[in-house]
């Protein structure tokens, strides 16, 4: 599950983590009771507007910007809130800002220059390990310096019985160009940063910027926190921060019926029991000529109801021109799926899409009565293949 920035620091400032300060708000009188709190707090007379958004590059986009004084928190919370934010990981549609989060100036006179870093902490799979990746080339995007400068750009990684050690903390330290104070700092940092990562099981926590203060202090500016989904049981409060304005609606009502969706720009809807042979029924569809519209996994527990609120989901995709339905019974009855078919026809009434169904496995011949005996255009097939291209057929016909 992805947090907004505001929510992350909120989570990381409560672990001991040093974060800028900030007060999230939805209007534009709020932002500036916001920036006069802050200048009660802290003393700021600068502050920095946000937009809150499920996106990296906000400020190529003019969702970042800096207001010298109470007027401009004014004027800039009005321009950010309600805009639709277009940066380089959104649609060209991009998405419409619902909060800002009005934050202290970092940037103050000291001893010496304010510094940005980028540090973030993830799993590296393939090696079973945590890793942090970092780079001196902080506030910019990771990706471009990955590519113009890859030699910017350094990992650690950490074993997970023994955790962070502290050889490795300054180690960090030492090629980010830290030295005196601000190197002692940031190795007291990294260790807070790694323990904040792990007890919120996290599967990716970025800090960028991470700023070396003119006091030499180090202070998360800008954070992007994703929580395991899989840990949310644990975590009931951070379950509760999640923001379904952010997501594709489709998305959210799938999850209201426990079903794992991915929404594509194909268009073969695809409904499928098994993550792995959902990925075998895209593939198949891919070579037969078709294009997936959807990754749709029932799980094994479908029944009736979960089969039919996967049909809606995948209707309401207009570049829908033909479902392919491909159940496996080992768990889940294929009788079950199949009276979810007639159902989902009887309930929504008629379905345009031709749809065309292989159902194999535990009680697969009592399915196929059922189907048979509904009167329904149903196509069915006995092998993946041919269910594939069966799919292309009808596509073809129009």
């Amino acid at each position: 599950m992805n947090l907004h920035e505001y929510q992350a620091k909120e989570l990381l400032a409560g672990l001991g983590v040093p974060t800028q300060r900030g007060i999230a708000v939805e209007s534009v009188e709020d932002a500036v009771a916001a920036a006069k709190k802050l200048n009660e707090d802290t003393g700021t007379e600068w502050w920095v507007i946000k937009a809150q958004v499920h996106a990296g590059g906000r400020g190529k986009g003019g969702g970042v910007k800096l207001a010298k004084s109470l007027d401009d928190v004014k004027s800039i919370s009005d321009q950010i809130l309600g805009m639709q934010l277009v940066t380089p990981q959104t649609s060209a549609e991009g998405k419409k800002v619902h909060c800002v989060l009005v934050a202290e100036d970092m940037f103050y006179p000291g001893e010496s220059e304010p510094q940005e870093f980028y540090l973030s902490f993830l799993l590296d799979r393939a090696n079973h390990q945590h890793m942090v990746m970092y780079s001196p080339k902080g506030g910019m995007n990771i990706e471009e310096v990955a590519e113009e400068s890859p030699e910017d750009i350094y990992t650690e990684s950490i074993n997970p019985a023994t955790g962070m050690l502290p050889f490795q903390a300054r180690k960090i330290a030492y090629n980010l160009g830290l030295s005196g104070a601000a190197f002692k700092d940031m190795t007291k940092f990294i260790g807070k940063l790694y323990n904040a990562y792990l007890k919120l099981d996290a599967s990716m926590l970025e800090i960028n910027p991470l700023l070396k203060t003119s006091d030499n202090k180090m202070v998360v500016v800008d954070s992007k926190l994703t929580v395991d989904n899989n840990a949310l049981f644990r975590h009931k409060d951070i379950a509760e921060m999640r923001d379904t304005r952010e997501e594709d609606p489709t998305e959210v009502e799938a999850s209201k019926h426990n079903l794992n969706f991915i929404k594509l720009d194909g268009n073969v809807g695809c409904m499928v029991n098994g993550a792995g042979l959902a990925m075998a029924t895209m593939d198949i569809i891919k070579l037969a000529g078709g294009s997936p519209a959807n990754f749709l996994d029932v799980g094994g527990t479908a029944n009736a109801k979960t089969v039919e609120a996967g049909f809606r989901i995948i209707l309401q995709d207009p570049q829908v021109k033909a479902i392919m339905v491909n159940i496996f019974g080992g768990i889940v009855r294929c009788d079950r799926v199949a009276q979810g078919v007639v159902d989902a026809y009887q309930n929504i009434g008629e379905i345009k899409v031709p749809i065309i169904v292989r159902l194999q496995g535990t009680n697969a011949e009592e399915a196929k009565e059922i189907i048979d005996k509904s009167g329904l255009k149903v196509h069915s097939a006995i092998l993946l293949k041919e269910a594939a291209e069966k799919v292309q057929s009808v596509l073809e016909q129009g």
